[in-house]
């Protein structure tokens, strides 16, 4: 699987509210999903920003690579940040669960404002603001490429 850490010039991620049935409530998240087979992860990533989101970016990079359990699953995921953000040409039709997302804009700090606050559960969305305010916090020195090598 993959996330998405957009983040625009003046700072702000993108947040998606989406009801999650195994946990029976909403969850606060960044814009994610699976790799369909064979799917390229870059690929993948860009659809999903796409696909949730209505945008595109020009600037990839990868964020940081985890197992989501490896004590039970043997899950990747892997978090791109995306920059230089626009608007994609045409809007994504939403059904089903994708219907009914909200999203927000919120600066970075905040966001980690949020994760230090217990607010935010969802683990790749606690993993890509730390790991996005850290490389912030670096001048985005030592980011790997879209392309890098992932053990999955």
């Amino acid at each position: 699987a993959v996330a998405v850490v957009a983040l625009t010039d003046d700072g702000r991620i993108c947040l998606v509210r989406q009801y999650r049935t195994a946990l029976g409530r909403v969850t606060v998240e960044l814009p994610a999903g699976k790799l369909d087979p064979g799917e390229d992860p870059l690929d993948c990533a860009v659809r999903e920003l796409a696909e949730e989101t209505d945008l595109t970016a020009r600037r990839w990079d990868v964020l940081v690579d985890f197992f989501t359990s490896p004590g039970g699953t043997t899950e990747p995921l892997r978090i791109f940040l995306a920059r230089d953000l626009t608007q994609a040409a045409e809007s994504f039709a939403r059904e089903d669960e994708e219907a009914a997302m909200i999203y927000a804009w919120v600066s970075l700090t905040e966001a980690l404002d949020m994760v230090a606050a217990g607010r935010l559960h969802n683990p790749s969305a606690v993993l890509g603001i730390l790991a996005a305010h850290a490389a912030r916090g670096r001048q985005w020195e030592g980011l790997r490429s879209p392309d890098a090598p992932w053990m999955r």
